[in-house]
């Protein structure tokens, strides 16, 4: 009996500190080493001052700026708060909003119909990326509030769309953030 639980508490012990102290570490110290901007939040520094996370969605609201998908990330792209609202497609509350949306997008481009991503929620409410469609639905609002042209507005869109991955894995997209930072570099 004293053996099996001599033996049971060393390898507690054995396997806390394997599996709790040393592969953590050398996880992580494997990311720094190979992975550097990804293990620490692919953050965006401009003239040495953090801007943001390239994966994290932020809130551009202005009429010069693309904006992103709407968040329902606690009080809006908040990322301690990240999740989607749970509310169904019959649900009220959410027909409600994302028809407010549809007509006010309606607004800015008459007549054009308006991308799904502009008027729902991805699943962590923080997705930074938006569809082609979405920023090609922008880019008369853009570039009438910077006083550029359309076609260099697109330029700036095909410049920042992304392929799927590998060729074949999820869609074409168009990370937000990117594409203001760049936009606020040309507009200088």
């Amino acid at each position: 009996m004293k053996k099996n639980f001599l033996i049971s508490v060393l390898m507690t012990v054995v396997t806390t500190a394997l599996l709790g102290l040393i592969y953590p570490l050398m996880v992580t110290a494997l990311a720094q080493l190979f992975f550097r901007d990804k293990a620490n939040g692919q953050l965006v520094q401009r003239n040495g001052t953090l801007v943001a996370s390239r994966i994290i969605a932020q809130p551009f609201v202005g009429a010069g700026y693309f904006h992103p998908r709407p968040s329902a990330a606690g009080n809006g792209y908040d990322a301690t708060s990240s999740g989607g609202t749970n509310l169904g497609p019959t649900n009220q509350k959410l027909i409600d909003r994302v028809n407010a949306d549809v007509a006010s997008a309606q607004a800015e481009n008459p007549g054009k119909l308006v991308p799904v991503d502009l008027v729902t929620t991805s699943a962590s409410g923080l997705d930074p990326d938006i569809t082609p469609a979405s920023a090609e639905f922008q880019v008369p609002r853009i570039a009438k509030a910077r006083g550029l042209s359309e076609e260099a507005v697109r330029a700036l869109v095909a410049q920042h769309t992304q392929g799927r991955q590998w060729g074949f894995f999820g869609e074409p997209r168009v990370n937000v953030l990117e594409l203001n930072l760049s936009l606020d570099s040309t507009s200088r």
